[in-house]
């Protein structure tokens, strides 16, 4: 009878990490930056159309790096489950770190349950009256909050360190957009025409629906 290799549930978990790391990587990074009235979120995506970056519900946005059609899955399934629960609640109820936290269970289940982990890595925000929240969600499910700005995917820990060195509190929206554009493109050693970017975000100045997105003309002027 034919006898199975043995794998150590370490090694599973350690093949499973860097199948998803490998997919992941290949991606442009996605930069979120906040500023006095929101956050902005700043990718290379020369596609008008195939968006990685999107609303979620009134407060909350959805950005991603990855295999597409996996978070496009993730993101309608998000959009689904935040309109049920505003529905049968109050769409107060339904808040980034509800959303964030069923993310991580379904990404977490899905890493050590599945066939094959997803090639993701999220981001959500969530405006509020006076702040921003950001989570960051891994592929293996694993959640952190970050504060003022965060990269993923692709060259993110260059851009990181980007960003740290020049970010500060009390940015405008158009600062903002400089300062990820300029972190991408520094950690990428290359310029990026405002045309190949994708620029959206959250404005807790603007109406029930926070989400906006910034055409080419609008980026232009923010870059100055």
């Amino acid at each position: 009878m034919a006898m199975m290799p043995y794998v150590s549930p370490e090694q599973v978990m350690k093949d499973r990490a860097d199948y998803a790391r490998k997919g992941i990587s290949r991606g442009r990074s996605v930069v979120a930056v906040t500023y006095t009235d929101g956050v902005v979120f700043l990718t290379e995506n020369p596609s008008a159309t195939l968006h990685k970056v999107s609303e979620i519900y009134d407060r909350v946005a959805f950005a991603a790096v990855g295999k597409y059609n996996e978070f496009e899955q993730l993101r309608v399934a998000g959009i689904r489950l935040a309109d049920v629960k505003g529905y049968q609640y109050a769409r107060e109820d339904v808040t980034g770190r509800s959303l964030a936290n069923a993310y991580a269970t379904a990404l977490g289940a899905a890493f050590t349950e599945g066939n094959k982990p997803f090639e993701v890595e999220l981001l959500l925000a969530e405006v509020t009256t006076d702040h921003v929240e950001l989570y960051h969600i891994l592929y293996d499910g694993s959640i952190t909050d970050e504060a003022g700005y965060v990269a993923i995917g692709g060259s993110a820990e260059a851009v990181n360190g980007r960003l740290g060195a020049a970010y500060r509190p009390g940015l405008s929206r158009d600062e903002a957009v400089r300062i990820a554009r300029d972190s991408l493109g520094a950690a990428e050693d290359r310029d990026i025409p405002p045309a190949r970017l994708e620029v959206a975000g959250l404005d807790r100045t603007r109406g029930r629906r926070k989400f906006h997105r910034m055409s080419d003309d609008a980026v232009a002027a923010a870059l100055g």
